[in-house]
């Protein structure tokens, strides 16, 4: 059953951050940037999967727990609470992603303390707020499935099938890791990327973003983080875990290309520079 809650209205902006992926450091930055841009922990959103690929799985869920931001169960989260023997990531069978998930996830549920897994299952599925008179709904992968792939190269369809389930002027998601911004009509699909990975584009950098009433509108802001790598890659070889996503951490680049589409794989390598997104344009103001 999908459980949403319901945060109001926000007259200030959000930070919207997600996949943390146990990346303390990662984690540790972005409240060093929180704090000098004044954003307190009710305007800190975390779209899911706090613990995952790298080694502080219990101090980042921790992190999150203890700060009270408000956050939603992934789908790791949802595994994790509910005592299952995986991660239901979503990936193929087939894929390297797959395999090294096997390990990952282990390690995952056995630094976990009780305090944590009762925190994961007390989770909404999904969150809602307004801000400038538009309604936001906040999820992990999809609106109607949490471990379902939304990249931007999705058919607009895709898309706007989402949109209207959700019933919301925007949807903001996570679990691709890649960020982005896409507007469908009078719709927007927001994804901040992933905090506790590089978006596979060749750089250390990690991405949260910013969500700011901007006159009678919105404008999305994509921030990328350069943190302490170095630290979350040796934490991680010293713990054996599998050791592409330490080397992703020093290069940037995904061990598992295999579960992007064709349109992200070609994209691997090419550093990224997203836009600020205001919504409406001021063209479209104008008119």
């Amino acid at each position: 059953m999908i459980n949403v809650l319901d945060l109001g209205d926000f007259a200030q902006p959000v930070l919207v951050c997600g996949g943390a992926y146990g990346n303390l450091e990662a984690l540790e930055a972005l409240q060093r940037w929180a704090d000098l841009h004044g954003f307190s922990d009710d305007r800190i959103i975390h779209t899911g999967d706090a613990a995952a690929y790298c080694a502080d799985a219990a101090g980042a869920s921790a992190f999150i727990r203890e700060r009270g931001w408000p956050s939603i169960k992934g789908n790791v989260e949802e595994q994790l609470a509910a005592g299952a023997d995986n991660c239901a990531c979503g990936f193929d069978e087939a894929s390297v992603c797959n395999a090294m998930s096997q390990r990952w996830y282990a390690y995952a549920d056995a630094k976990i303390c009780a305090e944590d897994r009762i925190w994961m299952a007390s989770l909404p599925s999904q969150l809602a707020f307004t801000m400038a008179g538009r309604r936001f709904l906040v999820v992990h992968g999809a609106v109607d499935q949490t471990n379902r792939f939304m990249f931007e190269s999705l058919q607009h369809a895709g898309f706007a099938t989402q949109l209207t389930v959700a019933g919301s002027d925007a949807v903001i998601a996570g679990h691709t890791g890649i960020p982005f911004t896409r507007r469908l009509g009078d719709q927007v699909w927001h994804n901040s990327g992933a905090l506790g990975l590089p978006a596979n584009d060749g750089t250390r950098r990690v991405w949260f973003s910013t969500v700011a009433p901007h006159g009678d509108g919105i404008r999305f802001c994509h921030h990328a983080l350069v943190y302490d790598h170095a630290t979350a890659a040796n934490k991680l070889r010293a713990a054996n875990l599998p050791a592409g996503y330490a080397d992703a951490l020093e290069t940037g680049l995904w061990p598992s290309p295999d579960i992007l589409p064709g349109t992200e794989q070609r994209a691997a390598g090419v550093a990224l520079n997203c836009e600020d997104h205001l919504w409406p344009s001021e063209l479209e103001k104008a008119v």
